[in-house]
């Protein structure tokens, strides 16, 4: 396990703090410690161009792709100094983390040069087609159909849960090239642009009062032929590559947004001498052991390599799910009353009451717990998948 960082990581550090730290409390400061999904857009976006400007969008990216060709350990690094800084959440998220990889793994050289310069420099935003109102964890059960007809992908069908599907200009998506295909087979994954009329979005409204989520309907919307990742049939495997990218190591550095969350939580019980109460502090101290285990957890991962780095990131998506929802549950114990008054009809929620709303839903979404134990098992751990005898 490794408990420190190179003197060069630690100047890596420095410069991305000292970058960080100089653009929010200067041209972006009406956007520090935003932590809204859906909040000021523009502002996001606008700040998606500037760490773009800067090199700071994609820094586990080559440098001929936009990136820095960041080591691992720097990427965590500046995820790390990104939350402490207070760096609002990054719209483009899907673009970064998920799709950019994906198409430097599996993406053909002019996908790449089309698709990944405009990702890096924050000029286009993309969002997920992957769920289904029928296919949420069984993604086998993909619906959604394509055909190729005059050089174009035609597309029918409808996605769910699709995450900020309004303000995106790309979606990628998997859908059923093989009309007499059943589960994995027959699926291909395909990048289709949202700008156009064929593509209905439709919001969801949750707990919380915002619209993070969508339901978007494809009722013939059309995409160039070239834009196929991988073969025809082969969206399973590319889906697969993409979902590693989620499951794996671009969470690491997300401990330091649950350090500041973590701290809001304590300074609460301060506040309203909830510390008093014995059971809180309790509480409260296991949540502190939880988020420092997950320190080690990530620097274990660091330490390792290949096979080894994989399975451990396995576990990580549901262990930092359950420590964040019992930190819900504890802020909301903490305000008491105070947590479940709202003014008017915008659910204008105080922060850590939004954590607490919001965070019911962390073991469901990116795999629910359910879906989480089946992979720790299958792909960890090498456990056969047996039939249930009951």
């Amino acid at each position: 396990m490794r408990l420190v960082f190179t003197p060069e990581e630690e100047a890596f550090r420095t410069e991305a703090a000292a970058w960080l730290a100089r653009e929010l409390s200067g041209p972006f400061a009406d956007i520090r410690g935003e932590t809204n999904l859906v909040a000021c857009p523009e502002r996001r976006r606008a700040w998606e161009r500037c760490l773009g400007e800067a090199g700071w969008s994609c820094v586990g990216w080559p440098r001929e792709a936009g990136g820095r060709g960041a080591s691992l350990a720097e990427q965590v690094i500046f995820a790390e100094e990104y939350a402490r800084a207070g760096g609002p959440p990054r719209l483009n998220h899907m673009g970064v983390e998920l799709l950019g990889p994906t198409l430097l793994a599996r993406g053909t050289s002019t996908q790449r040069a089309r698709f990944l310069g405009p990702i890096a420099r924050g000029e286009e935003i993309w969002c997920q087609g992957y769920s289904e109102p029928n296919a949420g964890s069984d993604l086998a059960a993909v619906q959604m159909r394509a055909r190729l007809e005059n050089g174009a992908w035609v597309i029918a069908g409808q996605k769910v849960w699709t995450s900020l599907a309004q303000f995106a200009d790309w979606i990628f998506v998997l859908a059923r090239t093989d009309p007499a295909s059943k589960g994995r087979q027959g699926l291909s994954l395909l990048l289709v642009p949202m700008d156009q009329p064929e593509i209905e979005i439709r919001p969801i409204r949750q707990i919380t009062g915002d619209a993070e989520f969508n339901e978007t309907f494809f009722d013939g919307a059309r995409t160039d032929a070239a834009n196929l990742v991988g073969a025809a049939g082969e969206g399973w495997s590319v889906a697969m590559t993409l979902l590693g990218f989620e499951r794996g190591v671009s969470t690491l550095g997300q401990q330091m947004g649950f350090r500041n969350e973590l701290d809001a939580v304590i300074a609460a019980a301060r506040a309203n001498d909830a510390l008093r109460d014995p059971a809180i502090r309790r509480r409260l101290a296991r949540a502190e052991i939880g988020l420092r285990l997950m320190r080690f957890g990530a620097l274990r991962m660091l330490g390792s390599a290949g096979e080894a780095a994989s399975a451990a990131a396995l576990t990580y998506k549901i262990q930092w799910a359950n420590w964040r929802q019992a930190l819900g549950e504890l802020a909301i114990d903490i305000l008491g009353q105070a947590g479940e008054v709202v003014a008017g009809e915008d659910y204008a929620f105080p922060p850590l009451a939004h954590l607490y709303l919001y965070s019911r839903a962390d073991t469901i979404y990116g795999g629910s717990n359910e879906i989480q134990r089946n992979i720790i098992a299958e792909r960890g751990l090498g456990l056969p998948r047996e039939p249930w005898r009951g």
